[in-house]
């Protein structure tokens, strides 16, 4: 990874120092007399489209820069189900549980939180720093499955792409305090709490809170916060044994509570559910897959129920050992987006990959305070304005969507169809949040 560039508009003078570090391959030459900065310099400016990208590809999400607006959407910054509290108790009070599965569920994670480094490694990180890149590509689209009446509905599959290049960073003090700044194909997101609000900046939004209490993010979550993870699954239940990998592991499953669920909806959006499950080797102890489900319930102009369901599922691999506990230093995400209602012509589906690895971790951050966690000053902490018609403010901002990924009875734009996975409110000024 790049932490500094050449300066784009003269040679000669000092470098670049870069805001969040690129992966080596934008540095690369394209040919012979190509010169290296001038990569970057393309690099940086997405919004020329992209003239390799197939046909199909362009006809159906509209060009490059819509594509990557739907990977970062939902696949940049998603966050967890629950609050985690960050306290130095026991991960496990107590194993002795009237429900056995429960009482399965704590001793699993009592094996995880040793094979990692042990409660007392885990309990002198006050702070954490990590630095990596990704690679995000969307593997298939199809819409309209099931309809043979409508001429418009596009059924598009299996088009692969070449993948988008981008790195990051992320800083966390305690679980309610992070932040991350992710930079893919030349678009930034920025993602933080402040224990207080959970926030997202994008380059195509202003920044929106997202609805309930702060939740951590679900990056942390894939093997770089091990106290987290333990803290997370201390309250799940022991559902059974898979094979993941060639590796017998248990699987641990973790419902989000009503109440939750209930202050991130709203009149126009129901968190219907929202479950995550744990896989955990049985012969090291060690996180292995990390999987979620998210069903939102939407009302359209018509008052037709539509349905959003986003499937991720991450694995885990390469730990390495960073100041006695153990880190995970890469893995791979894919993402199932489904949309589906009463007609026809509302369903659709896309697939999505994300590729990540770890680069850089290290802990007990000196200088962090809170004020490396503040909120952008133009962040709306209250979003009632336009809450009240979220159906009609879909429908003007249809524009956005090719006409192939439009349906007539329900219109929403590419940044909302990105906005499904991550949060639970629908304003005008949030695509995190339907």
């Amino acid at each position: 990874m790049k932490t500094l560039c050449p300066n784009l508009d003269r040679e000669d003078m000092l470098e670049t120092v870069l805001e969040v570090p690129i992966p080596e391959e934008i540095f690369t030459h394209k040919s012979g007399s190509t010169k290296v900065w001038e990569n970057m310099k393309s690099w940086m400016k997405p919004n020329a489209e992209n003239k390799t990208s197939s046909a199909n590809m362009a006809a159906v999400f509209g060009g490059k820069n819509t594509q990557i607006q739907l990977l970062l959407g939902v696949v940049g910054s998603p966050l967890i189900p629950s609050v985690i509290t960050s306290d130095n108790q026991p991960i496990t009070r107590s194993i002795k549980e009237k429900n056995i599965e429960a009482s399965m569920a704590k001793y699993i994670v009592k094996q995880y939180a040793a094979a990692v480094g042990g409660e007392r490694a885990l309990n002198s990180i006050d702070s954490m720093y990590a630095m990596g890149q990704v690679k995000m590509a969307t593997l298939e689209f199809s819409s309209g499955e099931g309809s043979v009446t409508n001429k418009k509905i596009a059924k598009v599959k299996n088009m692969q792409m070449k993948g988008e290049m981008g790195g990051f960073v992320m800083w966390q003090k305690r679980p309610e305090l992070w932040c991350l700044e992710l930079v893919v194909s030349g678009y930034k997101i920025s993602a933080g709490s402040d224990g207080k609000v959970a926030w997202r900046q994008t380059p195509w939004h202003h920044s929106h809170a997202s609805r309930g209490p702060p939740r951590p993010l679900r990056r942390f979550l894939q093997g770089l916060d091990p106290r987290s993870t333990a803290n997370l699954f201390s309250n799940s239940i022991c559902i059974g044994e898979k094979t993941i990998d060639n590796e017998d592991c248990f699987i641990l499953k973790m419902e989000a509570e009503s109440s939750s669920l209930q202050a991130r909806s709203n009149n126009n959006v129901e968190i219907v559910r929202h479950t995550v499950w744990g896989y955990f080797s049985q012969r090291t102890g060690l996180l292995v897959q990390l999987e979620d489900s998210h069903l939102l319930k939407l009302k359209s102009i018509e008052n037709e129920s539509i349905y959003w369901e986003t499937n991720m599922e991450s694995l885990i691999h390469d730990y390495r050992t960073v100041d006695g506990i153990r880190i995970a230093h890469a893995g791979k995400t894919l993402v199932s987006l489904f949309r589906f209602g009463e007609a026809p012509e509302t369903r659709s589906r896309t697939r999505m990959e994300e590729v990540w690895q770890v680069e850089e971790v290290d802990f007990n951050i000196k200088g962090l305070s809170i004020d490396c966690f503040l909120p952008p000053s133009d962040l709306k902490m209250e979003q009632e304005k336009g809450e009240a018609d979220c159906g009609g403010m879909i429908a003007s901002n249809n524009a956005k969507l090719p006409d192939k990924i439009r349906s007539a009875s329900f219109r929403i734009s590419a940044s909302k169809v990105a906005a499904v996975n991550l949060d639970d409110s629908c304003t005008s000024e949030s695509d995190e949040d339907l």
